[in-house]
């Protein structure tokens, strides 16, 4: 009776001892960027429903992310910028022209109804997930909305408003010394690296396509950091059609040494899925196991970790991968026919959780190059110290937030957007970010 009972035990699913949050809203799913515009947030939706119809949410604590107070945006956005998304609306569009200029809004970032109001909602949940890391109240949170990874401080880029990513890690630096940030979409994760670009206190690392004047054009591998910040801005920049055996040779070695020198006290970990094979906009040929090998490898740490989504624009495919990516983290198989769904037609005409490329692009990342990327990369990390060398610099203030009116001084109006007090609390360090301007 014993055996038979260990026999059953062995074939029954693993649950995942990790305590992992998820946030999800559904009003990001039907955020629409307009006619033609590649980025379809509907994916998210889509997500959702595999991830509800897999049961995966029982072992979850699921939770609707808070809307980020502008405030909070201005941590890192710029307040002129913050403030002009939240007025701007498309009826007025023709009218701030010149605005629109500034902040690079219009094809690739376009205004569209809730904008504002989506960039609160995926910003939220990457900060309400960051903060739960931070009381130890999560091993891992999961927020598929955000890893919107181009915005920079002053202006939209690559169809990325807020930098909810940046937003994150500021958060998170107020209880860790060091933070990793750890990016697999196919374009450079150049918003965040720019960001974190003169400090010691963030490593970015970003394993991306590179040349041919792929967008966003940054991430070379000679790209390092700069001041405190030298060797802490980590690029792997890639050829065309890598696929699964190819990445993980230059991605598991450069990782653990990664994590062996540096010891970050969390990640964040951006999976756009634009990477995958077959994807709209992507030339790599990674399947659902090779991305998510990249997830599964990095739990392995068991380091604190954000996980968010980012890039991706084959819809099915990037629900296919982020509902999978979900259950590699809770450490569950899943079948491999997909669950029934309100989106189950559009998996047609495989219906299969897992599926063969359509099109298969050629490897242009030869053994020889890949060997040479590695040695290079693994020689400026070998240029940092061990982690305890890495110095713990002032910590970041706590986030000011509207709604703690009684901390205001008498002689403040509430009124204001910002007093003196939320002024005092918002002062940025001049090292914490690479400004261009």
């Amino acid at each position: 009776e014993r055996e038979r009972e260990r026999e059953r035990e062995a074939t029954m699913p693993k649950q995942s001892k990790d305590r992992i949050s998820y946030f999800y809203d559904s009003e990001v799913g039907s955020v629409y960027y307009g006619p033609n515009h590649p980025m379809k947030p509907h994916r998210l939706c889509m997500t959702h429903h595999l991830v509800m119809g897999y049961d995966l949410h029982k072992q979850m604590e699921l939770y609707r992310p808070r809307k980020a107070h502008p405030v909070e945006l201005a941590q890192f956005h710029s307040e002129d910028y913050v403030d002009f998304l939240a007025r701007v609306t498309p009826e007025h569009v023709s009218e701030n022209l010149q605005q629109l200029q500034r902040y690079n809004l219009g094809e690739d970032c376009p205004i569209f109804e809730g904008l504002f109001n989506f960039c609160q909602v995926y910003t939220g949940g990457s900060i309400d997930g960051a903060t739960r890391l931070n009381h130890g109240l999560s091993d891992i949170a999961i927020n598929w909305a955000g890893g919107l990874h181009h915005a920079k401080k002053r202006e939209a880029s690559g169809f990325c408003y807020i930098n909810d990513l940046v937003l994150a890690i500021l958060e998170l630096l107020k209880y860790h010394p060091r933070v990793l940030y750890l990016d697999i979409d196919v374009h450079h994760g150049d918003g965040v690296e720019e960001a974190f670009y003169l400090t010691d206190r963030v490593m970015t690392v970003s394993f991306h396509k590179y040349g041919d004047y792929f967008f966003p054009g940054t991430g070379d591998v000679k790209d390092i950091g700069e001041k405190k910040g030298k060797y802490c801005s980590v690029n792997v920049p890639l050829r065309d059609g890598i696929d699964d055996v190819t990445f993980q040779r230059i991605f598991q070695p450069v990782m653990r040494k990664v994590m062996e020198n540096y010891r970050p006290g969390a990640i964040v970990l951006q999976c756009g899925a634009d990477s995958l094979g077959n994807d709209r906009l992507g030339c790599f040929s990674l399947s659902l196991d090779g991305h998510a090998e990249c997830v599964r490898f990095m739990k392995q740490f068991k380091v604190p970790m954000l996980v968010t989504g980012g890039g991706g624009y084959t819809k099915n495919n990037v629900a296919r991968c982020w509902a999978y990516e979900t259950a590699v983290l809770l450490d569950t198989k899943l079948d491999n026919n997909l669950p029934d769904n309100d989106y189950y037609e559009y998996y047609s005409p495989q219906y299969t959780l897992k599926t063969r490329p359509h099109q298969v692009i050629e490897n242009m990342n030869t053994r020889s190059y890949i060997e040479q990327i590695k040695r290079e990369v693994i020689e400026n990390l070998r240029s940092i110290e061990h982690a305890p060398g890495v110095q713990m610099s002032e910590v970041p203030p706590e986030n000011y937030i509207p709604e703690l009116n009684g901390d205001l001084d008498e002689d403040e109006n509430p009124d204001e957007r910002l007093g003196q007090y939320a002024m005092d609390r918002n002062i940025k360090r001049d090292d914490e970010f690479y400004d261009i301007y």
